[in-house]
Order: C-alpha cells, then structure tokens, then sequence
C-alpha cells in the first residue's frame, strides 16, 4: 500500500486549489468515491440508450473476467503470452466466421471500428502507391453515403480524395452503377457497409465486387474492395449464412468489425482482418523490442487494456456459433415486431425494419414531429436519436431505434405503445 492516502488524510482539511481546478490535498477514498458518484447520477442508464449500437450490458461472470484482466497491456504480448494466444484464437474464429483461409488471414484486435478503418485505408493506399507508381498524384477512396464518418476522416488525414455516392430515394446505399461511375485509375479501393448505422441496411457487396471484376476487364483498372461490417460481421455469419458479403468474394481484401456491437463486448474493441499477409502492408508495421520480444505492432494505438479481447474470447466459448444466432435472431425478431407496430400508426414510414440489422428506422407524416416523439420517449426513459438522411436526401428527418441483446420483449411493448400513444394524438 503506498503512503499516499495516508498523506492525503492528514491533509484533507484544506481545499485550496491550483490553477486548473485541482485541489491542493486530496480527500480519502470514499469521499472521492461519493463524489464522483454524485458527479454523474444524472446520467441515463445506457441499457435505455436506442441511439447506440454499442453493448451496454454482459453478464456477472463477463464481469469478473473484465475486472480481472482491466490492467494487463495487451501490447505485452512477452510477457502475456496466453493472453497474445486468445487473441490470435480470436483472429481465427472470425477468420473462420467470415470463410477466409485459416492458414493465409491475418489480423489485429482495434480500439474500435474507426481505427480499423484508418489500418485498412492505409493498407489500401499503400497497396494503390505499389502498383501505380502515382505517389504524389492525390488518390481517392469510394464509398455510399452512408458510410461512417470514420472514412471520412481517414480520407482527411491521410491525404485522399473521398468519393460518396450521394443518397437517393432508395436510401443512402453505395451499388454497382455508382462503383462504375466514381472509380477510375486513382481509385485505392471502394469501401461497402454490411449494415448502415443510418437505416441498418446492407449495401449490395456481391454486386459491388462484380462491377469491379467487370471494371477490371473493361478498363484494366484493378481496385480492392474493404467490407465495412462494423454491425453486421458479427450478425451476418450466423443469420444470413448463404449471402456473399465475406472472403467468398475475391474482391475482398479486408474486412473490419466492432467487438463491441454485436459482438457483445463492452467498449472498446474492433476487428480487422486481411485476407492473407500482403494485404496487410508489411512496411505499416512497426518493430520494438523493449518490452521483452522483437515483434511487429500493425495497430495505430499501443498501450490498451487486454479486457475487452479476453471477453470476446469468453462469448465465443460461453455462447458458441447456436448462441449468437439465438441472440441475434432475438434482436431481429424483436426489431421487425417493433417496425410492424410503427408502421401500422399510419402516420411512420418504415426506412429501416430490422430484417437486416436489428434497427428500426422511421419517418413521419404530417402532423407527427419525430423530435417531440423523441422528446416524449425521453421522458419516458428512453434516449432516440432523430437525424437527417445525408446530402440530395438531407430534407428527410428520421429516427432510429436500435435493439440489442438487453432489450425485453416488454420493452419494446412499452416503446410501440408510447408511439402509439403519442401518434393518435398528434393533430
């Protein structure tokens, strides 16, 4: 036990404060505790969350694991080996999930999505760098406007010009025809969403690739397509086994997802996985040796918490592939229910209903206003977000409830009725 709180205790008297808010003695434990505590009671229980497609809740023992494993690096791949395995066990039963080579993927474990994405664009621009010899010629990237904002800023930071196709009455959905009008010899790679956070749709991937099999052969311009399956690489596997979105397609040099979506990890944890070894640039990686090995490090963040992995590792063997199909048809179930009912106010059009990702995305008629409906569920509880659709459909306002593995059957009876409710006196 360190001197610390000792020295704090028989200071805890005085307040005075430094520049900068810090007080110049501490207080002791429980009165830190109560304090913070007090800090944030006014904060929403994230279970009641629908705006997040992030996991809010797991299970006592997930829990445990968590807590026990919080303050192992997962960079000290030396010093934890077992933990480095469970890792690299993890990487091959995605691998597997998604129909990749088991001898030929590789992988890393991410902070999240976002930093997936930029690892993958940079491979992608690296690669697009080799073959062109175009350097300093600005390349672009393609991708829908439903693409997540974390694209955008890789395209920001990274020097590359972004290509979105704009939404359309359809929805904000990337397809073949767009793919054949924006990519040409600049072209890196086109991104394609398994799962827009907009209206929980897939884009068209299979039809995406073979526009690019078909550019290839028209016009010998050679691009890679990265599947986006931050929501959908953990729901697709196990409920739409026979659509090709995955390494099936050759066109598919990588693919990321969120372990901390519908994989049922707390945040934060993404996946990227490439298809084999030169996909994933060899020179992005970086070789230290000062914490005990000499091994090559691929991700962008270094020092992290070893926790969120060693829980994804826990679902797969406490939950098994019948596991997640069971929970994410649930969720799916739940989530068409839930569209049926909106749907059948006659004043909500239904974007988005759950038969894809589990999310429910509406639209309102007159004289419905979606952010006092959104207003009215607050009050009740419940946190929507209400939003508008990207550029050339940015007139059109939506709200979008998300349901994941905690919510009940009753509560989503609770939020139907609410709707309802507040539907049939709207005037």
């Amino acid at each position: 036990m360190s001197a610390l709180p000792e020295a704090i205790e028989e200071s805890s008297g005085c307040s005075t404060q430094l520049r900068g808010g810090i007080t110049l003695f501490g207080m002791d434990a429980d009165e830190a505790l109560a304090t913070v505590t007090e800090r944030l009671s006014g904060e929403g229980r994230p279970e009641r969350n629908l705006a997040t497609f992030l996991t809010t809740s797991i299970e006592p023992e997930a829990h445990r694991l968590y807590r026990t494993y919080l303050n192992y690096n997962l960079v000290d791949r030396e010093q934890y080996p077992a933990i480095d395995a469970l890792l690299r066990d993890c990487v091959g039963i995605i691998g597997t999930l998604w129909h990749g080579d088991d001898s030929r993927v590789v992988g890393s474990a991410t902070t999240g999505s976002s930093e997936a994405a930029m690892l993958a664009g940079a491979s992608l621009l690296r690669s697009w760098q080799e073959r062109s010899g175009r350097e300093w010629t600005r390349p672009n990237l393609v991708m829908g406007a439903g693409a997540h904002a974390c694209w955008k800023k890789f395209c920001r930071h990274w020097g590359v010009e972004a290509r979105v196709a704009p939404a359309t009455g359809e929805g904000p959905a990337l397809n073949g025809p767009a793919v054949e009008r924006l990519c040409d010899e600049r072209t890196i790679g086109v991104v394609g969403i398994l799962g827009s956070t907009l209206d929980g749709r897939y884009e068209p991937i299979a039809e995406i690739a073979a526009e690019l099999d078909r550019l290839q052969e028209q016009r010998g311009i050679d691009v890679p397509l990265h599947v986006d399956a931050a929501s959908g690489g953990f729901i697709a596997p196990f409920l739409d086994s026979e659509m090709l979105w995955d390494f099936r397609i050759p066109r598919v040099v990588s693919i990321n997802a969120s372990g901390h979506k519908s994989g049922m990890v707390l945040p934060g944890l993404g996946w990227l996985l490439w298809r084999d070894r030169s996909r994933r640039r060899a020179e992005l990686g970086v070789s230290i040796n000062y914490l005990g090995g000499d091994d090559a490090h691929y991700e962008l963040t270094f020092s992290r918490s070893a926790a969120p992995v060693v829980l994804q590792y826990y679902n797969f063997v406490r939950l098994g592939f019948a596991g997640f199909r069971k929970v994410h048809a649930r969720c799916r179930s739940l989530a068409r229910l839930l569209a049926t009912r909106l749907q059948a106010t006659g004043r909500l059009r239904v974007l988005g209903d759950g038969s894809e990702l589990p999310v429910v995305v509406v639209t309102a008629e007159p004289p419905v206003d979606l952010r006092e409906l959104s207003k009215r569920l607050a009050e009740l509880g419940w946190a929507v977000p209400v939003y508008t659709l990207p550029p050339k459909q940015e007139d059109v306002e939506v709200m979008r409830i998300v349901v994941r593995n905690d919510l009940t059957s009753d509560d989503v009876e609770d939020i139907a009725s609410a709707v309802e409710d507040f539907v049939s006196h709207a005037n």
